[in-house]
């Protein structure tokens, strides 16, 4: 793990307010050069750090007004194994994120559909016929607030 300054903690809440910012206008916005600023960013990434950059789409522009979370509860945990749920429920399109949590579920799921009626189509069709699935729980998103990171 290498050591953060406050400037290596600038930086990564620089982008990821806006990942698409150029090392200039980063290094603009903190005081720095445009070859600092990629020095810092390469360094960042190579120590695993900014492990990527993600595009945000905004869903409901999209057509998929609806979010759901899902808890499952596998019914069957010794003759299903984790893997074949985890690989069968990331084929699903409308599957968005699949998490695999401790508590009263074993797996938490954000779906994504453009109505309650097609959710409850991928619900029935896809996301029951899964291999051990017992138990459903589910969590219609009204509204959504992201808050910025730990730094």
């Amino acid at each position: 793990m290498i050591e953060l300054d406050d400037i290596d903690r600038a930086l990564l809440r620089a982008l990821a307010r806006d990942a698409t910012q150029s090392a200039g206008a980063l290094g603009r916005e903190l005081g720095l050069s445009q070859p600092a600023t990629w020095r810092r960013i390469r360094r960042l990434t190579e120590a695993g750090i900014i492990a990527g950059r993600r595009l945000d789409l905004d869903r409901e522009k999209l057509g998929f007004g609806v979010t759901v979370f899902l808890g499952v509860k596998l019914a069957t945990k010794g003759r299903v194994s984790l893997e074949d749920f985890e690989r069968a429920v990331t084929a699903i399109p409308e599957v968005q994120m699949v998490e695999h949590v401790l508590g009263m579920y074993d797996y938490r799921l954000r779906v994504t559909a453009r109505d309650i009626a097609d959710f409850e189509r991928v619900l029935r069709r896809r996301i029951m016929t899964l291999p051990g699935v017992g138990d459903v729980e589910a969590n219609v998103l009204l509204s959504e607030e992201r808050r910025p990171g730990p730094l």
